[in-house]
């Protein structure tokens, strides 16, 4: 029989996704499907936890659909050859699925629509995962916004009063789902196996108070929604409503997250290059040894090290410590802003190319709206402003009196002047 596909993605979730939707509104029935990308996967340990949150997600809506007699048909592969396959094996009418704005993605998706168009096969992509995609808010002259202000203001008059999360589907279109009963791999048939770091609960009780606490990680009221935004397991439309109602600092957040999507988009040089391309003659140090001290919370300054612990061992990292932990890289040390990139890629679990791209090079100075050169965080002064008590630093560094923790690996001072020099001579 003639049925739809729909294809998760970044959007691990039954209700209010848009994609999925439509599909169920289509008439035919619809077979979810999920891909492990080998293309992504080979590049991540057996143990990686993001594989993990896909995976118990996944478990979950296969649960869920049971009870409506259908499942997810979980693949794994090089998505052309696994679309090949499933064109042959099942009669496909058409294929819907969210967008995805990063640039493999966006390579990806257009070579299956390609294979797809071959044989007749329709593809339908919707908006989901932002609230503004690439090229809704435009500067008057047509061109994307690089400086934030201006886009936040822009964002807030266009959009703010004019989304909203979607009707629920009607009884019988819920029904639309394909009778099947796929066999579900285990992790270890997938190629992975548990790992010990584990993705939290979101909290949404924090929003309201997020303006005053968000800059105290001893206090620990962060929502930790961004490995979920990460993966869609949560309604954008929906979070974005609650921060809007309840926390315009929050909102800014979130407004943030799709101003270095649409960035991304644009100006995808970023991924490899700096934005402000005057930048690009900075001598980087590139210490080896100190980068590994870096990786491994052993610099001597207490806010960066117990920041670094924390990613290593929870997959987080407070965003007021990553701003201090990659200032302290890219200046005190003066190591490319793209080796700590590649780092917190292969650690954050709420790794999001766009956010994590934007945010180094806002730390180095290089990107688009970035901090200052000049605009140098000190560490001491940073954990006496935001950690004066070191309750945030000794939850991670319990040896942080005792005679063994580390000795500062630069003095601040020395390490500041080094870096205005630095930046100086290379934008002459």
């Amino acid at each position: 029989m003639k049925i739809n596909l729909f294809w998760f993605r970044r959007d691990l979730r039954l209700e209010d996704n848009t994609a999925l939707y439509n599909a169920l509104r289509s008439g035919l029935p619809v077979l979810p499907l999920f891909i492990f990308d080998t293309n992504i996967t080979a590049e991540l340990p057996h143990d990686d936890a993001r594989i993990g949150l896909i995976y118990d997600t996944l478990t979950s809506i296969n649960k869920e659909l049971s009870f409506m007699g259908s499942s997810v048909l979980v693949k794994k592969g090089d998505p052309a050859s696994v679309w090949n396959e499933l064109t042959t094996a099942l009669e496909i009418n058409s294929v819907f699925l969210n967008k995805d704005y990063e640039p493999y993605a966006i390579q990806r998706d257009n070579s299956i629509e390609k294979i797809l168009k071959s044989k007749g096969i329709s593809m339908f992509r919707f908006k989901d995962q932002v609230i503004a995609e690439e090229r809704e808010i435009l500067k008057d002259d047509g061109t994307p916004y690089t400086i934030f202000t201006p886009y936040s203001k822009k964002w807030r008059q266009q959009v703010e009063k004019n989304f909203r999360p979607l009707p629920d589907l009607r009884t019988e279109e819920k029904g639309n789902f394909f009778r099947c009963s796929y066999l579900f791999p285990s992790l270890e048939e997938i190629g992975f196996k548990k790992s010990k770091v584990k993705a939290r609960d979101y909290d949404l009780s924090v929003i309201s108070s997020y303006d005053r606490f968000r800059d105290l990680p001893a206090e620990d009221k962060t929502s930790y929604l961004s490995p979920h935004f990460r993966f869609g397991t949560v309604s954008p439309r929906k979070i974005t409503m609650l921060a809007a109602k309840e926390n315009q600092v929050f909102l800014g957040e979130l407004i943030w997250r799709e101003f270095f999507m649409q960035i991304l988009f644009n100006f995808p040089k970023v991924v490899t290059e700096n934005f402000k391309p005057r930048y690009d003659n900075i001598q980087w140090r590139n210490n080896e040894a100190e980068f590994e001290r870096w990786c491994k919370g052993d610099t001597g300054y207490p806010l960066v090290d117990a920041g670094m612990r924390q990613l290593n061992d929870t997959g987080y990292m407070h965003n007021r410590v990553r701003m201090v932990t990659a200032g302290f890289l890219v200046k005190h040390l003066l190591i490319d802003w793209r080796w700590g990139e590649a780092y917190f890629a292969g650690k954050l679990l709420d790794y999001e190319l766009s956010s994590n791209n934007g945010n180094w090079q806002w730390a180095a100075g290089t990107g688009c709206d970035a901090a200052p050169y000049f605009r140098i965080f000190n560490p001491a002064s940073q954990m006496q402003k935001f950690d004066s008590k070191s309750e945030y630093v000794r939850r991670w560094i319990p040896d942080l009196d005792l005679p063994g923790y580390s000795e500062a690996i630069v003095d601040h001072t020395f390490a500041r002047n080094r870096a205005i020099t630095t930046y100086k001579e290379a934008l002459k």
